[in-house]
């Protein structure tokens, strides 16, 4: 490994570990960080963060959330640190349906709770809409997602914020275009149609419109590691989310669109994983 390159990984981890902001321009002369775990975190984004779906019809179920839920069967985010801090204070700012442009709302509350530690997963429902043409734009969910960012930045300075990837949404399509019983709750529901519309189509404009879809996200995904690399105190999760291969049993049974709490305990444990690098590995309970 170069010396360069060495450096660059102690940054990155510095970063990590120290909960505070560390001026690009001096985090090479600063002194190691004294690895603590937060004292309060805030989860935003929609309805995967709210656990919808994952205990009850079409419902909230936030205590089997990946980042604030306290269910031991899905050992979220907040399970997790308080076996460093019991005390550990985790809010769910998260809102069912919510978008991008609801982000930057949800930021300031956190703000207002004074949290250490906040976790995004904000953007499927951005591209899962009623049509292609009803997606939001790149230039318009960077601009939302910049301003989130900032309201945090401006307000949380210290606070440490993880970033995770949007799902693959195609792989929504191929783990569930054969099973009657998804195809069914996505029709009944008008889940997704950008994605789902016609899941058993194999026409030409079919197949382009699922791809387009899928480069959407990965459009999506490109700003929320970009926007994320200009703050010393963000981590992306390196599309650890959008590239794992979730299968139908990972979702929901009655809509097959958000995780169950199986799918949620995964999804918890992909992004810890990447979320807090530096603190000790906490094993399943």
């Amino acid at each position: 490994m170069s010396k360069r390159h060495a450096l660059h990984i102690a940054l990155v981890l510095a970063a990590a570990l120290g909960w505070a902001v560390v001026p690009a321009t001096s985090a090479a002369s600063a002194a190691p960080a004294t690895v603590a775990p937060p004292g309060s975190m805030a989860g935003l984004g929609d309805s995967i963060t709210r656990g919808f779906n994952a205990c009850g019809w079409f419902a909230d179920c936030t205590s089997r959330s990946w980042s604030t839920g306290s269910s031991t069967s899905v050992n979220s985010h907040r399970n997790r640190i308080r076996t460093q801090n019991p005390d550990l204070t985790a809010y769910n700012d998260a809102r069912s349906g919510a978008k991008i442009a609801d982000l930057a709302g949800q930021a300031r509350t956190a703000v207002s709770q004074g949290v250490d530690y906040v976790t995004i997963l904000m953007g499927a429902n951005d591209a899962c809409a009623s049509s292609e043409s009803s997606m939001t734009s790149v230039a318009d969910f960077e601009g939302r997602f910049r301003a989130a960012m900032q309201e945090l930045a401006a307000g949380i300075p210290q606070a440490s914020v993880f970033v995770a990837s949007i799902p693959d949404l195609k792989r929504l399509w191929f783990v569930g275009k054969d099973s009657s019983s998804a195809r069914a709750a996505w029709d009944a529901f008008n889940i997704c149609q950008s994605m789902l519309d016609a899941p058993r189509s194999t026409a030409a404009e079919d197949e382009a419109r699922r791809d387009r879809v899928r480069q959407r996200v990965v459009d999506f995904n490109g700003v929320l590691a970009r926007v994320c690399a200009e703050y010393t105190t963000c981590r992306y999760d390196g599309d650890a989310v959008f590239a794992y291969p979730f299968t139908l049993g990972q979702l929901s049974t009655w809509d097959y669109f958000h995780p169950s709490t199986s799918g949620q305990r995964v999804l918890a444990e992909v992004t810890y994983q990447v979320s807090q690098p530096g603190l000790p590995a906490v094993a399943a309970l």
